[in-house]
Order: structure tokens, then sequence, then C-alpha cells
């Protein structure tokens, strides 16, 4: 073998074990994809933190009224009459088995009909006891399967009927719309009292996932782009604009809000929240900042904070810090995971006391990050 080959062979070989060595070691950069045309880099030396702000599209087809007609379900309240016996008028409820009982009719089965299906329905039925062809006037009375919750800050807080589609300003001036310092009759907890409502914290959630409206576009700016139609079961809340606290989720020991004061920081919010838990991914902690529809996000390298290499960051009241279970390439997964289990968890808080009745704290529960509420859908009816 001549000399030019072996030197050429030996050169190869130191090149193979170069770029073994080199791919047996951890990738220096994690790119964190923001959807723009220059990713986020966040690195264990170089880069200690980054800040982008992201914006949360809602989908056009929301703010088209839905097609769909109205069909009974368990609650509704309906009139039901025979129209050749003016004494037969009676009102009855379809029962928690979306069945209706009438006259000497066992019970029909009228969930997910609509009012002319059930008629219809009715009519077959009883002329198995009615000579001739039997005419029944079927009225909705009052709406029992179909509400929205709208929660918080508001004039007149409950749980309303939904009889027909309704958009969310509709929704909000059923409840009286938001509480200001000129409409609260009492002011209490601060300078303009805290039942003032913060738009910036306000949201719906809808199947267990954040829809992140702009509220103060939609109240404060007239922006009719943000005034999506609700739909069944929609939660609205109206979060107070006085509360000092900071939300503490993901791979901490205890998730949970975390009182504010002055001074606090990253580290001191973790802390509060017990410390991280052995499988955090402590290179991405995430802190959100702002508006729910245009959070301001910072990712922070927490392992270089905790070993002196990176400062720490300061917090403010209503930031949300989020300490990964795993890392994403994505900082949308990592936004999307903490802000529906923050808007999760004070949906369950503020539902628990609508029910209970308005007293006392409220419940405490939080979503561990990376779950979300499991909307387990009613069991739909027979088709006919």
């Amino acid at each position: 073998m001549n000399k030019p080959l072996l030197t050429t062979l030996a050169g190869a070989a130191v090149l193979v074990l170069v770029t073994a060595c080199r791919s047996s070691q951890p990738p220096k950069f994690v790119d964190l994809d923001v959807g723009s045309s220059s990713p986020i880099q966040a690195t264990s030396r170089e880069v200690t933190s980054q800040t982008v702000t992201l914006t949360n599209d809602l989908d056009p087809v929301w703010l088209k009224a839905p097609t769909n007609q109205f069909t009974l379900g368990p609650g509704d309240r309906l009139e039901v009459e025979l129209l050749d016996d003016p004494a037969s008028k009676t009102l009855t409820v379809v029962g928690p088995d979306g069945k209706l009982y009438f006259n000497l009719l066992p019970g029909l089965d009228v969930w997910g009909l609509t009012l002319g299906q059930a008629k219809a329905l009715m009519e077959q039925n009883l002329t198995q006891y009615i000579r001739g062809a039997p005419r029944v006037n079927l009225t909705l009375r009052e709406v029992g399967s179909k509400s929205i919750w709208l929660l918080g800050r508001l004039q007149a807080p409950g749980i309303y009927p939904m009889q027909h589609p309704m958009t969310l300003l509709e929704g909000i001036s059923m409840a009286g719309g938001s509480l200001t310092f000129t409409g609260t009759k009492e002011v209490t907890g601060g300078p303009l009292g805290e039942d003032l409502a913060d738009l910036q914290h306000s949201f719906i959630v809808r199947n267990g996932r954040l829809v992140a409206v702009d509220f103060d576009r939609l109240l404060n700016h007239g922006d009719l782009s943000q005034n999506i139609y609700l739909l069944p079961d929609d939660f609205v809340y109206f979060a107070p604009a006085l509360t000092r606290e900071v939300y503490v989720l993901g791979a901490v020991t205890q998730p949970k809000p975390v009182p504010f004061s002055h001074g606090l920081t990253v580290a001191g919010a973790i802390a509060g929240a017990f410390g991280t838990i052995r499988d955090a991914y402590l290179n991405h902690v995430v802190v959100i900042r702002g508006s729910l529809a245009q959070p301001q996000v910072t990712v922070l390298n927490y392992k270089a904070i905790i070993h002196g290499n990176a400062p720490d960051m300061a917090l403010q009241p209503h930031d949300i810090v989020y300490v990964p279970f795993a890392p994403y390439r994505y900082i949308r997964k990592y936004v999307d995971i903490a802000l529906n289990a923050f808007t999760s968890s004070m949906a369950i808080n503020a539902g628990s006391r609508a029910i209970t009745g308005g007293g006392g704290p409220p419940a405490g529960i939080v979503i561990p990050a990376g779950s979300a509420i499991q909307v387990i859908p009613q069991t739909p009816p027979p088709i006919h």
C-alpha cells in the first residue's frame, strides 16, 4: 500500500473518530420555534433567557352563528296540549334519562330531537290510545339542558340558560356587564375594590381548553373580531383586578398560586411551590406575562440560575411560571400546556363557588400542567 493511500485512510479514520465523539455529546442548542422566520434559541451556557410575544388567533368560524336547530335535553320544560282537548294542557320536564312523559304515553326518548321531531313522535305514539289523528301542540317554556357559565367580576354572575345562538357580548350583557368602580354598590378591599375585572386575564374555557378572546379589545375598543358566538357549556370568567398572586405550574412539588411580594423572583416562586420534582426539565422554565390573548413569554435556563451562572428574573402579579416535564421544540407547546392548566384550575375553583352558593374561599384546586378538564359528553340519544 502506497504512502498517499495510507495518509488518506488515516485522515478518514481521524475524521470518523472526531465525528463520533461529537455525535455522542448532547446538542448545544435547542431551537424553540415560535412560528416566525427566526427561531428562538436557548442554551445551557451562552443564552440564559429569551423573550417573545405570541398572538393567539381566533378561529373565524367562531364568529358565525351556529346553524343547527335547538334540540331537547334533560331539564327542558315543555308545555304539551292536545288541540282537540284544551283540558289536556300540562307542563312537563324532560327527565334525566332524556324521556318525556305525557298522558297515557310511556316515556318517549326525545333527547337530541328538535321540537318538530318530538311533536311528530308524540302524535305517532298517541295513535295507539286516541282514535283518529291526534294533534299535539308542543311549546318550549324553559331551557334546562343548555347553559353557559358567566362567573367572576360581573354584575350578576351565574349559570344562564341558552335558548338561542348568543354572542359573547350578549352573554356579558345578560350578566349585567363587568364590574366597574362606578357600577359597584359597595367597594371593599382596596382603593377601587377587589371586584373590578382584569380584562387581560379574563378568559373563556371551551371543552377544557382556553379560547383566547381579547376582552380588552372587545369591551374597551369595540373590536367585534373578538365577539365570538358562545356554545353550550362555555365557561366565561372575568378575573379580579387586584389579586396579587403568581401561579406556579408544572413539574413542581405542589402547583399552586404563590402570594406576590415585592422582590419575588422565579426561584422564590418555585420555592413557594416547594421546589421542582426530580423529573423536571430545568433548561426551559417559562414565564408567561400580560394578556392571555397576546402573552409575553420568557424562556429561562433555570438550571443556570440556581447554579449562579445566570441572573434570576423578577416577577409581577399574575405571572404564570411553568416548569416543564420534558423539552419541546415549540414555545407555543409550553404556552398551551401552561395556559390550559391555569384556566382550567381557575374555572373549577370559580365553578365550585357558584354551585355551593359563592360563600367561602375558592376550593384550592389546581389542575396539573399537561392535563386539562376532561369533558365527558352526554350519552348520545338513540337513532329514531
